[in-house]
Formats: structure tokens, C-alpha cells, sequence
């Protein structure tokens, strides 16, 4: 979208078929209201989202134990913009809307990346080779584009130990989201403001969240602690991908756990599995890593393929498009078929901008995981969390809010605010990048 607004020429090789409706909710924050702006995108945003006003923690019991509130009462005077529920499958039309047809070619698996000096190359499972100046592997937690240059690199002996390790994860999630649904079966349908409930599991490896949604559904996730940590390469675990196909019978073992609707409902998990379609339903790996190398020559990793987060924190998809705007502000500065020194200058400057933010929600997820789970320091986490003053709520919202990264090629978001946002490196690169368009 961000290429597509700065007149780069670029084209999307996906391997599937179709793009997919799976997943749940997704919270994103005031982080991402400035760059929503930018693109004119921020009001259809919020008509088709809802405000998280809090996320309430509860006990298996049904009833409430605390409420997680820092940071959200008056975001929008604070920071620009507030914490807000999206349907994963709604948030991702809202973006491909926005890059037209031509641009994506879906059945396009990419098995082997070559790069050199002048250009860098994919070959496509079906023969065909695509040649270009930059490549972006986008491509989730499990990439192809980084294991290819994980290979070389490894083979030149240039490729950090940690980096060569697998994927570690230690909890597993199923997710869905029901069909359209009524107040009178969920009650908390009828409340204007997004209903986010996370259950903690009494005396079992489970949490559970649920979260209302503008388009009347009622999206879920289920999250199963392991005791011990695992890799995607451990046997018991190799089929477990995104997917339908693994999700049965996890969905069997939840089918009685008690979940919270409004009212005096008293429903259960498996009212919402029955609720929602069958291939809506997806089991998979929750891993954590953020790696140290995020790029090689004319090739580079943003999102999942570069830090991949526990979804507990709900950082994972605002920090994917921090890296979406940085990264777009150094392409865009560099001239029309740059040197790859100039282009390995911009990916390192990319990296040193995000590495920080992203560790530091790296941190913030790991917390917001523990705060569920099962044992002494989850229990005293929610201790501290259900006794904390609310000064320090909001201090810890700042550092999580002041990084609000703009567009360096656009015209910027002045939205009034009373805490201003952190220094933006890239968006120093504005001029640089007008030099360069002025001159090619």
C-alpha cells in the first residue's frame, strides 16, 4: 500500500490459492492512527472496528477478577488515537482494497532466492524466475525468503548462532470467529464498545479471550501452556500449521470451558465453536524470537519473518506495520536502481530504528502471557497488576504509545496531542528522498 502511494513499481507473490479467512480479533493501537491518516484510511478504520475500553480478566468461575485499564481511557487526546478491535479477515480487506488486483499473484510458491551485486532473483515452483532490485520477505514466522538467506549466509560462516536456531514456542492457540450473531444470544453484542474477556483457567494449562466485533460476531482464541519448551521441528508438533485440518481435536478437549457473554447467558467454548464455520477454525504454534538478521545483500524481513511475538500482548500486527512505514521511508530515499552498498546503508538503518521498539514489545508480550498462565509468577504478576496505582498504568502506556511512526513521503499527521510522539530517524530521510525523485 505505502509502495503503491509512493509510485514505486512492485508486485506480491503469495503461495496460496485464495487469500484466507482465518484468524480472530486483532487490537491495534495509537501507534498506528498516524500513518491510518496519512492514507486516509483512519475513519473507515474506526467504523469497522470497535474501542477496547479494557480488557477484563476473569476466573473460570465467571467472575471478574480485574480490569486492565491504563493507557486506554483518554487515548485520543493522549496519543492520537485509541486501542481498537478488528476482525483479522476485515483489517486485511480494509488493506488489499488499497493495492490494486494487478499487483498480487496468488499460487506463487517461491523455493530458492539468488542475489548478487546487480539484481536479486526468485525461482517459483513453476519454472518461473522473477528478477528485481529489493526483495521483502513478508512472509510469516516460518519464511522462505529468510531460510534462503539464512542458508548463504550460514555457508559463508556470516550467520549468528541464535539465528540458527529453530523457532521456539511453548503454548499452542485456536482461534475462530463466529458467524453474525444476535444480542439476544450474546448479549454483549448490544454494547457499543468492544467486550474483551481472557479467562484464566482454574488449576489448567488453558486462558481463553473473547472479543465483540461492529460486524455482530464474536471473535475467540484459546491458548494451551505446554510444559516445556518446543520447536515446529519436534515430532508431535510437525502438522501444526494454520489451519482447519489439526483443529478437531483441541476443539473436543475446550468444548465445557465457561465463557462470559453479558447477561445471565451462562455459554460455554463449544457454543462458539458450534457457532462458527467449521473452516474458520484454526489451530497453531505460538513461537517468540525476535532474530538479529533482518537482511543480506538486496534482500530483507519484515513482521513475523524477522520478530515474531506471542499474540498475548497484541503487538504483532502494529509493530508489522511500523516496519511496513520505516522500511517504505528508506526505499523510497534510495535513487532508481540503487547500488546494493545504498541498499544495505537503508536496510541497516531500517533495523537500527526498529530493533529497540520491537524488543521492547517483545518484553510487553512475554508479560501479557505470563499474566495468564498457571503458577507463582503469573499469580503474583496479576497481584501487582490487580494493586497497581493508576499513575503507573499510565507511564507504562506512554512507553508503549510515544512510538507513532509516520509516512516520511506524505503529508505528515498534526493531530493535536498532549504526549508527543518519539524521535523518528527515517522521517529525516524526507528530503533526501525528494532530492532523489527530482533528479531521476
Amino acid at each position: 500500500m505505502l509502495l503503491e502511494k509512493a509510485g514505486i513499481p512492485y508486485d506480491i507473490y503469495e503461495r496460496a490459492l485464495e487469500v484466507k479467512q482465518l484468524g480472530s480479533g486483532m487490537t491495534l493501537n495509537a501507534t498506528i492512527a498516524p500513518m491510518l491518516r496519512q492514507v486516509n484510511l483512519f475513519d473507515e478504520f474506526v467504523s469497522l472496528s470497535k474501542r477496547v475500553p479494557s480488557i477484563q480478566i476473569a476466573r473460570e468461575d465467571r467472575t471478574f477478577d480485574f480490569s486492565i485499564t491504563g493507557g486506554f481511557d483518554q487515548a485520543m487526546e493522549r496519543y492520537g488515537g485509541e486501542t481498537r478491535l478488528i476482525s483479522r479477515p476485515v483489517l486485511y480487506d480494509l488493506f488489499l482494497r488499497q493495492v490494486p488486483k494487478e499487483r498480487i499473484h496468488l499460487n506463487t510458491k517461491i523455493v530458492k532466492v539468488e542475489q548478487d551485486k546487480n539484481d536479486v532473483r526468485i525461482h517459483c515452483e513453476d519454472g518461473s524466475i522473477i528478477i528485481g532490485d529489493i526483495l521483502v520477505g513478508a512472509d510469516g514466522a516460518h519464511s522462505t525468503i529468510r531460510k534462503n538467506i539464512y542458508a548463504q549466509l550460514k555457508e559463508e560462516g556470516a550467520l549468528p548462532p541464535q539465528d540458527d536456531m529453530p523457532l521456539p514456542f511453548n503454548t499452542v492457540c485456536l482461534v475462530g470467529q463466529t458467524r453474525q450473531l444476535t444480542p439476544e444470544e450474546i448479549p454483549f453484542l448490544a454494547e457499543k464498545e468492544c467486550q474483551f474477556v481472557r479467562i484464566v483457567g482454574d488449576n489448567k494449562p488453558y486462558a481463553w479471550n473473547t472479543f465483540t466485533t461492529t460486524q455482530g460476531t464474536l471473535c475467540w482464541s484459546l491458548v494451551r501452556f505446554l510444559e516445556g519448551e518446543s520447536s515446529k521441528e519436534d515430532d508431535s508438533f510437525r502438522d501444526s500449521e494454520w489451519g482447519s485440518e489439526t483443529a478437531e481435536e483441541m476443539c473436543e478437549q475446550v468444548g465445557d470451558f465457561p465463557v462470559i457473554a453479558g447477561g445471565d447467558k451462562k455459554l460455554t467454548v463449544g457454543d462458539l465453536i458450534n457457532w462458527t464455520p467449521k473452516e474458520l477454525i484454526s489451530k497453531v504454534m505460538l513461537e517468540e524470537k525476535v532474530f538479529q538478521t533482518w537482511y543480506s545483500g538486496r534482500t530483507v524481513l519484515m513482521g513475523d519473518a524477522c520478530h515474531k511475538f506471542n499474540p498475548s500482548g497484541g503487538a504483532g500486527a502494529g509493530n508489522a506495520i511500523h516496519d511496513a512505514i520505516v522500511l517504505a521511508n528508506h526505499i523510497h530515499a534510495l535513487s532508481l536502481r540503487p547500488a546494493v552498498d545504498k541498499v544495505e546503508k537503508a536496510f541497516e538503518a531500517y533495523k537500527i530504528e526498529r530493533i529497540e521498539w520491537v524488543e521492547k514489545a517483545f518484553a510487553t508480550s512475554n508479560m501479557a502471557q505470563s499474566l495468564v498462565g498457571q503458577g507463582i509468577k503469573p499469580t503474583i504478576l496479576r497481584f501487582v497488576m490487580r494493586n497497581m496505582p493508576e499513575f503507573m498504568k499510565q507511564r507504562a502506556a506512554e512507553q508503549m504509545f510515544t512510538y507513532r511512526p509516520q509516512v516520511a513521503f506524505l503529508p505528515l499527521d498534526d493531530t493535536p496531542v498532549l504526549v508527543k510522539p518519539a524521535p523518528q530517524h527515517s522521517g529525516a530521510i524526507k528530503k533526501v528522498a525528494s532530492l532523489n525523485m527530482a533528479s531521476s
